[in-house]
Order: C-alpha cells, then structure tokens, then sequence
C-alpha cells in the first residue's frame, strides 16, 4: 500500500519515511502543501496522507479541506501531525477533514497501530463500495431479464411453430434451428444474471467485466422464477 509522507522538514521526512519503508509500505514524499494536493488529486493516489499541519504553500489543514471538497468513492485516510496538542487545534483538525490526528513527538508503535487503523477502514471502505455494486448488478440483471423474457419465449415459440409445418430437409429449417438455438442460449444468459450470489469480475480487454459464470451458483440460486 502506497503512504504519502507530506513534511517541509527533511529530519522528520526522513525518519517518517525510513519507518514506513520499514514496516512494508511504499512511500511517497512531498515538502510542501502543493505537492500534496496534486498527488492525492492525481491518477491513482495514495490510500493514506501523513500530513504536517504547518508547510508551505498550504498547510495540512487547508490540504485536508481541498481533498473532501472532491466527489470520490474512495477517499484517502488522512493523520494530521502536529506539534499542535490543545483540544482546539485537534477539534479544528479533524473538523477539517482529518480522519486521525497525533502530536509531536509521536511514538513509533503508536503511529504504526493508526495506520493499521486507515488501513482497516480503507478495507471497509472497499467492501462497501463491492456491495453497492453488486447491489447495482442484481437490479440491472432482474430488469434485464424482465425486458427479454417475452420476446425470448415468443422467437423460440414461433421458431417451433415453423419448424413443425417444414420438412427436415428444407433448407429453412437449418435457418429455424439456429435461431431457436440462439434464443434458447439468450436464455440461458438470463439464467445466469438471475441465479447471480455474489460479485466476482474478470479481465476484458483492458477493463474488469462481470463474470456471469463466478458470479453464478448453481447450488444457490436466487429465487426469482425466470417465466
């Protein structure tokens, strides 16, 4: 898991990053509030900010107040530090948008247990985010299958009806059976968007897409009647 480390002084920049390199992070460093803000604000940012209060250009207050001004589904997790101790401050910081706050001079095992905290609760934050779509999945696949279920069962009745006023060898009747095949397979695909019990994706290309076959339990089915 990426760590921004956002610190104007080189010493403690330096400790903070020896730290988290050492219990298994990866770090990245800023010296001013711009940085900060352009990283967390970039493509891919870090899950957890490790903010000075007082920087340069903003501080870890201003930082912590732009970041939740942005709609996102996956925030980062945000320790404010400080050698700022009153209740006032702390009150002010977290009220700005940090999610923790510790005070110089902070204790080692102290600041590795918050992490683990920001860690837990980006964790969270992901499972959530899986139900919601998954949630999304389950709505989508019963309007889905609603919408083609009659025009499904009217090809495949048609289909039949035909084929039984044709010979076998009439060469309409290949035609016929390879339509009531491909209704018959829609089907199938609608089965399978009904039984679905859980939220699994797989790789298409060069985005994840449902996999209706994970997703799919045959021992555990929704019970939704599919006609």
């Amino acid at each position: 898991m990426e760590i921004l480390i956002a610190e104007d002084d080189i010493t403690s920049r330096r400790i903070l990053e020896a730290m988290l390199t050492h219990w298994g992070y990866d770090v990245i460093s800023v010296s001013n509030g711009n940085d900060a803000v352009n990283r967390l604000l970039g493509d891919d940012p870090p899950k957890i900010a490790l903010l000075n209060w007082i920087m340069p250009d903003k501080n870890g207050v201003d930082i912590c107040q732009i970041i939740r001004q942005e709609e996102t589904t996956a925030p980062p997790y945000i320790i404010l530090i400080t050698a700022k101790g009153d209740s006032k401050d702390i009150t002010h910081g977290l009220n700005s948008g940090a999610d923790d706050y510790m005070v110089k001079p902070y204790v080692k095992d102290e600041l590795k247990a918050r992490i683990n905290v920001g860690q837990r609760m980006i964790e969270l934050q992901r499972t959530l985010a899986e139900k919601e779509k998954f949630h999304g999945v389950l709505e989508m696949a019963g309007a889905v299958c609603h919408e083609m279920n009659q025009p499904l069962t009217v090809i495949m009745g048609l289909s039949e009806i035909l084929l039984g006023d044709l010979p076998d060898d009439n060469s309409h009747a290949d035609v016929l059976l390879k339509i009531k095949g491909q209704a018959f397979r829609l089907g199938e695909i609608t089965k399978k968007l009904m039984s679905v019990t859980q939220y699994k994706t797989k790789k298409y290309l060069k985005r994840d897409i449902i996999d209706l076959d994970a997703s799919s339990e045959k021992n555990n089915y929704l019970k939704v009647s599919m006609y």
